[in-house]
Order: C-alpha cells, then sequence, then structure tokens
C-alpha cells in the first residue's frame, strides 16, 4: 500500500489511497425510493443476538431514500410487542465482493444513551455456515457503553472484525477511539476500509492512521484469515438498546427526544484494483 499525501502544512484526505484503485460499484441514493436491486430491507424482532429493544420493519417510515440520502429513522413506537421500530438493510445476494476500499458518508443522529449505529459487512456464506463462521466487519458502531460511561457518547467509536467456527469459540479484535472532533455534529463523515489480501484497515475522515489495522493472512481454523478471503456483502442500520450500549429495557433511552432519530447515509462505494487482488464484483448473484 503507498503512503497517505501531504501537501505543505495539511494533510491530505487520501487514506486510504487510491492510486490503482478504480470505482466498481456506488450508491448515491438518488431518486425517491430504494433501489431494491441493490438492497435488501429486512424484518426481524429478535433482538439479532445482541437484545435490540427495536423491531426491523420494511416501512418508508424506518427506511428511505430522500434528498439524495438512505435515510434510517428510528422511532418510539409500539411493534409486535417492541417499544421502538427501526431499519436495517443489506445486499446479501445483490452485491458481493472480495477486497478493495469500501466507504460510506455518513451524518450520525446524537446517539445519547441507546441509539447504535452501524455501518458492516459480513460473509456471503452467512446463510451455509453461520455466524461467526462467515466472518463479519464491523467497519463503523457507535454508541457503545464506555462511551455512555465516559460521555463521550458523540466521539467515541470502534471498528471491529468476528469470526470462528461456532458462537461459543466467537473471537473478535476491536479498535477503537475516542475522537478529537464529534462524529454526531450535524455534518457528514466519511469511514473507509482497506481490503487487501494482507491487511484490513479502517479510516475515519481520510486521516492518515488507521484506528484498527489487521493482519489477516494467518491461516488455521481458529486464525482470522481463514474467514476474510471470500465475498463480502454490506449492511447499514440503526440498532436501538442491546448489549453494545448495555442498555436492556425502554425506559433506559434517553436518545430520541423527540420521538425518532435519523442515520442519514450519502454515498457508499467500492473500489478495486485489480492489479493487487485480481478479485471481481459480484452484482445480482
Amino acid at each position: 500500500m503507498l503512503p497517505c499525501l501531504a501537501f505543505g502544512t495539511a494533510a491530505f484526505a487520501a487514506c486510504p489511497d487510491k492510486t490503482g484503485y478504480e470505482l466498481v460499484w456506488e450508491d448515491n441514493f438518488d431518486g425517491d425510493a430504494l433501489n431494491r436491486d441493490y438492497w435488501n430491507v429486512e424484518v426481524n424482532g429478535s433482538g439479532c443476538g445482541n437484545a435490540e429493544l427495536q423491531y426491523y420493519i420494511d416501512d418508508k417510515a424506518n427506511v428511505d431514500v430522500r434528498d439524495g440520502n438512505l435515510v434510517i429513522t428510528a422511532r418510539r413506537r409500539d411493534y409486535e410487542g417492541k417499544s421502538f421500530t427501526s431499519g436495517r438493510i443489506n445486499t446479501l445476494g445483490k452485491v458481493g465482493f472480495t477486497y478493495g476500499i469500501v466507504e460510506a458518508r455518513i451524518k450520525f443522529p446524537k446517539t445519547a444513551d441507546g441509539l447504535w449505529p452501524a455501518f458492516w459487512m459480513m460473509g456471503d456464506d452467512i446463510k451455509e455456515n453461520g455466524w461467526p463462521r462467515c466472518g463479519e466487519t464491523d467497519i463503523l458502531e457507535m454508541g457503545h457503553a464506555d462511551g455512555i460511561k465516559s460521555n463521550e457518547q458523540e466521539r467515541l467509536f470502534n471498528g471491529a472484525l468476528h469470526w470462528g467456527v461456532s458462537p461459543d469459540k466467537h473471537r473478535q479484535t476491536v479498535g477503537d477511539r475516542t475522537n478529537s472532533y464529534s462524529l454526531q455534529d450535524g455534518e457528514y463523515h466519511v469511514f473507509s476500509l482497506l481490503w487487501t489480501e494482507d491487511r484490513i484497515e479502517m479510516y475515519v475522515d481520510g486521516g492518515e492512521s488507521p484506528y484498527l489495522s489487521v493482519d489477516i493472512s494467518a491461516s488455521g481454523e481458529n486464525g482470522v484469515g481463514a474467514y476474510f478471503h471470500k465475498d463480502n456483502f454490506i449492511l447499514f442500520n440503526l440498532a436501538v438498546g442491546g448489549n453494545f450500549p448495555g442498555i436492556h429495557s425502554a425506559d433506559g433511552i434517553t436518545a430520541m427526544p423527540g420521538g425518532s432519530a435519523e442515520m442519514l447515509v450519502d454515498y457508499v462505494r467500492v473500489y478495486q484494483n485489480k492489479m493487487v487482488d485480481g478479485s471481481e464484483l459480484s452484482l445480482n448473484k
């Protein structure tokens, strides 16, 4: 990988460096509806293995496209025994890829105590092999209990890898950072993943230092490299409560003072360098 570039006294926002990479897929969320050729909208009230408090539903009130943005809205709403509804979308079976640079430009709500926005990926073999054998790459998560405890909800975030042969043998590596400025300031922020045959690295706003950098060349049943060399799909969601924020009752949610909160995604893009990894994008598989 080439180093990031700097000009004069200011760093040029070029991490990860895209030299030699080509844009192979993007969604700019134009128009007035989600592109169902790219995205599935999940319907799930199980808590998703994390004791989440919302019910994910397929409703424009929770998943919409507006003003050039994907808009995922969490709402205080009684639904099928839950106190909240929200949205979660994925590209499984529609857009998949191995290696490349993946980035999204996101505007976050105030997570306060209880909201849990995420931008992430999982292996396309999830239906055959389940989790965590499919591998999970969390490019961005906010709202962790540590941020709530330290009153740094707007600055603390993390990326993570999860893998293993079975849930009871789950392994993970986490890179968390307390950012120098708020990521919930009403502005968009760019989160980027560099994924090669050798490494996975994650960056925020083009910064030169990755907040997570993992060698994925290790092999063997428990080696991280056994789980991150295959097609992945992309996910966005806005969870309410659960194990990550450490809030397991509706009374503990202080976010959404007006009854709702929005996560906006301006774009998501995938770049690949065939000279580096020789991979191909898979569409509508």
